[in-house]
């Protein structure tokens, strides 16, 4: 029945008469990758739907959804209609074709709808797109539907990741992993769909084309190559990344990951609002080993069963190359400002390319309780965390709705101690309709589609002195009044307080910022 819940060891497509399921993985059918996609809708229609809500459920348990840098791209969304209508002289809007996937949908959703609706319905098909897109990558290489694993995708689903608000990155690797499912399992025809795909990865972000090229090139070449020859194409993929590293950092200024790099692996997505999320980043990492090892020591006597874990082996061993080789922040000389956090968010493809390693173990039901144990800790934190940024967000629309309509605003507003997570834009989203986020960071960076003019009363067009308001390290001048600050004014981080700035001041000399200095 549609509606029954899953079975962590049944498999998909059901394996013909005379046919036996060996080793981790079933044998491959010989069904083309799409029609097993319908048969697999067609089966298991309710059982999809109720998945799909409870993996909504965080987009609509708290007022807002708290994800980052979505409140600077829904308020960026609404300077796009002004800007469109002629209302915001010195601002406008620059044709590019990369980067912009989300934005335009959740733009042209906004004028249909209204913001608040369109952000709820962009941000639900952007984790609906991710979700399922990794879901089918695991499946496609476990050759049937993996149940079991999709505690973990959830987890990852709202990690550290779409946490921070890179959605357009974010929705790219969803598409780039269905892509990727077509390919390492699609018949003739079907792998030719990604070229249908890639420019829609290239319009979310040009990393996921990135990634679904490089991965599916690697992907082919692996299926024509020998057994003998295997670790061929594994050593010359560690050489192109480590040429691209000497290339890189030959040409560019670059940035390093802080962190050491073994703290770069894939769980490291769990990371976010504190350091009790290494409860669950520490239970996910020892399950994972668990379920490995006892697989693998299940079938030690029969080592050409274990051929399943060849190719996610070598992809998670790859991406972790990727993240060790790669630098954190590149300097374009096209951009004004740096493409930074590049290692952070990259550790998603690890994330899932661990979970391949996962789908191609032979399932049990223990290991789909012992996941939904962890993933039950991370979202009871993640909900308690949300709510309290959710709460500050209202503050902040209260003190907002009492400013003259179209005053200046900045925000001052420090991570929570120990978290990884900004959230000093959720007054951008506070602004909407009533102010202007004079720190609004997009239009300075040149990396989005909104960009400002030098001396237009809507925005800061300076990289530099947006990055100085928003660590109250900006010295306010006096065409910039009257703008007002928006401040965490206690140590519990959460009460905001909002006071006028003065000519000549510096904006973080009052509040959290001058009481840990």
């Amino acid at each position: 029945m549609g509606g029954s819940m899953p079975s962590a060891t049944e498999n998909y497509p059901p394996i013909s008469i005379g046919q036996q399921q060996q080793g981790p993985a079933a044998q491959e059918s010989g069904s083309p990758a799409l029609a097993s996609a319908a048969r697999f809708l067609r089966e298991y229609p309710l059982r999809i739907l109720a998945i799909s809500a409870a993996v909504l459920t965080p987009c609509f348990w708290h007022r807002h959804i708290e994800a980052g840098d979505l409140a600077s791209h829904t308020y960026n969304a609404w300077l796009a209609e002004l800007i469109a209508r002629g209302q915001a002289p010195g601002l406008w809007l620059a044709r590019q074709w990369n980067n912009i996937l989300f934005d335009v949908t959740l733009g042209g959703l906004g004028n249909l709808v209204g913001l608040r609706v369109a952000e709820k319905i962009t941000v639900a098909s952007a984790v609906l797109i991710f979700f399922w897109g990794a879901f089918a990558l695991v499946s496609a290489a476990a050759r049937r539907p993996s149940w079991f694993v999709l505690p973990c995708l959830a987890i990852f689903a709202y990690g550290w990741t779409f946490e921070m608000g890179f959605l357009n990155f974010y929705v790219s690797l969803g598409l780039s992993f269905f892509g990727l499912a077509l390919l390492w399992r699609g018949h003739g025809w079907e792998r030719a769909l990604i070229f249908a795909l890639a420019p829609l990865t290239w319009m979310a972000h040009p990393l996921g084309t990135a990634l679904l090229l490089s991965v599916g090139g690697y992907l082919a070449i692996s299926r024509i190559v020998p057994p003998r020859f295997q670790p061929y194409p594994t050593i010359g993929a560690a050489i192109l990344l480590l040429i691209a590293r000497l290339y890189i950092t030959a040409n560019y200024p670059v940035r390093w990951p802080r962190a050491s790099l073994f703290y770069f692996h894939g769980a490291d997505q769990l990371l976010l609002y504190g350091s009790r999320y290494r409860i669950p980043e520490f239970l996910l990492m020892g399950l994972v080993l668990i379920f490995l090892g006892a697989d693998v020591f299940g079938y030690r006597k029969s080592p050409g069963l274990l051929s399943a874990y060849r190719i996610p082996l070598q992809l998670y061993g790859l991406s972790l190359l990727m993240e060790w080789l790669l630098p954190s922040g590149i300097r374009l000389p096209q951009y004004p400002a740096p493409l930074n956090l590049l290692t952070e968010r990259l550790t998603l493809i690890c994330a899932v390319f661990a979970c391949t390693l996962l789908g191609v173990m032979k399932p049990s039901r223990w290991h789909l309780a012992a996941l939904s144990v962890v993933a039950a800790v991370f979202f009871a934190f993640l909900y308690q965390d949300t709510g309290k940024v959710d709460r500050m967000e209202t503050d902040a629309e209260h003190y907002i709705a009492a400013l003259p309509p179209g005053q200046r605003v900045i925000a001052t507003i420090w991570a929570f101690p120990g978290s990884r997570i900004f959230i000093m834009h959720i007054v951008d989203r506070a602004s909407i309709a009533h102010a202007f986020s004079y720190d609004d960071y997009e239009p300075s960076t040149g990396q989005f589609r909104v960009r400002a003019s030098p001396g237009n009363p809507f925005v800061a067009s300076e990289f530099d002195a947006v990055d100085a308001m928003q660590t109250g390290q900006y010295v306010v001048r006096h065409q910039n009044l009257p703008m007002a600050q928006i401040y965490q004014c206690d140590l519990s981080m959460t009460r905001l307080c909002m006071r006028e700035l003065t000519a000549g001041e510096i904006n973080g000399r009052i509040g959290v910022q001058a009481a840990l200095r």
